[in-house]
């Protein structure tokens, strides 16, 4: 079972840590956009990511789960405990930096479904963008954009320290 569980562990990792690149991947392109191009480019992506975000939680969740089955103080340990620690602050990453750009985007769009209820929810309560004054949209696209490009070094950190814990 334990072989299985760090398969799977490492395939939904690989999952957030791909998500996340694929936007790192995008960047030179998507700076070179002007506003309305980025604007409309940027709406393709809510449906999509929106289902494979969960990948991050869970991800997390099952780094969480090797740790306690690992003996405490091992090598095998610290690397699972690194490996859940850059998880948990890709995760972070996202909710403190991108979905408040999220959501000051998304405030008058209409969307339907997982996105609907996803993209309304603010689980730290005020971190929205402030709208007293209108920020200007390359600022905002600079925070999204570079915010990704965090979260995808967390989550390669995060997936290197898996796959060495597993070789080892």
């Amino acid at each position: 079972m334990f072989p299985t569980l760090q398969i799977l562990t490492i395939l939904i990792v690989a999952v957030a840590m791909a998500l996340a690149l694929a936007h790192v991947l995008e960047l030179p392109g998507k700076m070179r956009l002007s506003k309305e191009d980025y604007l409309t480019v940027q709406r393709i992506y809510y449906p999509g990511f929106t289902i494979g975000g969960a990948s991050e939680p869970l991800g997390a969740l099952l780094l969480l789960l090797l740790l306690f089955l690992t003996p405490a103080n091992t090598l095998s340990f610290w690397l699972l405990a690194a490996a859940f620690a850059a998880m948990v602050a890709m995760h972070a990453v996202f909710w403190l930096l991108t979905q408040p750009v999220n959501n000051f985007w998304l405030k008058d769009a209409k969307l339907e479904g997982m996105g609907a209820g996803f993209f309304s929810h603010d689980p730290f309560g005020g971190h929205q963008m402030e709208t007293a004054v209108k920020p200007d949209w390359t600022m905002l696209r600079d925070r999204w954009e570079w915010s990704h490009a965090v979260r995808a070094a967390l989550g390669l950190l995060a997936f290197i320290l898996l796959v060495t814990e597993v070789v080892l």
